[in-house]
């Protein structure tokens, strides 16, 4: 593993990655900024080959990915030799498909049933099976949330909570509670920002918003995460400049 436990989420500058030429000059602009790692997600179209090259040129280690739960499922060897290209141990889905969404608390039980068999395929050549949440997870269904159904349902020895710290706090949660409650599970963690426009929540440089940032970053020390990565869904500014803020604030926050 690099010395370095942040990273950026690609997904912030997706509208800057549509063709290989754009995902060079992306991650030329993303280790300028200072970042030794990245988590793919939201690239367009390229082999994995020419991208683990252009990764290694610019330094930067690609620590996950965000990859469709479908092709996990349906297609685990071609994500499996995928990941191995990138020397990359995280594959995480970005959240319940629709399918079982629609389906309320069964169907989050169902899928952390039958995501755990996906997973346990993937675990056989040494990937971590990684769930990012959003908000509508927070819903209950009785006394139970569907994130906690996912969490309490699921291989702990096979299904990890990529937790997002915006998304809990939108949905009511506890970022650093939820964290550390999926201490030993929560290998990943988006650092993302929330702040206040009048009445409504917007997403905001990582130290620019407020989310309570000591509590989340002493949450992710207990939980024993090992890689901070940093998204913004949407900017007010250019990406790329959103990405060096929440760098820089991180980094005086004691991170490298």
């Amino acid at each position: 593993m690099s010395s370095t436990v942040l990273a950026a989420q690609m997904y912030t500058v997706r509208d800057f990655t549509r063709t290989p030429a754009d995902i060079a000059t992306a991650l030329k602009k993303v280790k300028a900024l200072g970042y030794d790692a990245m988590q793919i997600s939201a690239l367009g179209e390229i082999d994995p080959t020419e991208l683990k090259t252009m990764a290694d040129g610019e330094g930067l280690t690609i620590c996950a990915t965000h990859t469709g739960y479908e092709r996990m499922r349906d297609d685990p060897q071609s994500v499996i030799d995928e990941h191995l290209t990138y020397d990359c141990k995280y594959a995480a889905i970005g959240g319940l498909p629709q399918s079982y969404r629609k389906a309320g608390g069964d169907g989050f039980r169902k899928f952390a049933r039958e995501a755990s068999e996906v997973a346990r395929k993937l675990a056989g050549a040494g990937l971590t099976f990684g769930y990012h949440n959003h908000s509508f997870e927070l819903e209950k269904f009785g006394d139970r949330t569907g994130l906690d159904i996912l969490f309490e349902e699921s291989d702990p020895d096979l299904f990890q909570l990529e937790i997002d710290t915006y998304w809990i706090q939108h949905g009511g949660g506890d970022p650093a509670a939820w964290i550390r409650k999926a201490k030993g599970r929560a290998d990943l963690v988006h650092v993302k920002d929330m702040a206040m426009k009048g009445h409504e929540q917007r997403f905001a440089e990582v130290g620019e918003g407020n989310l309570n940032w000591p509590a989340i970053l002493d949450a992710c020390k207990e939980a024993g995460a090992r890689w901070y990565i940093v998204e913004q869904d949407r900017s007010e500014r250019d990406p790329f400049e959103s990405l060096g803020i929440s760098l820089g604030n991180l980094q005086a926050m004691g991170l490298k």
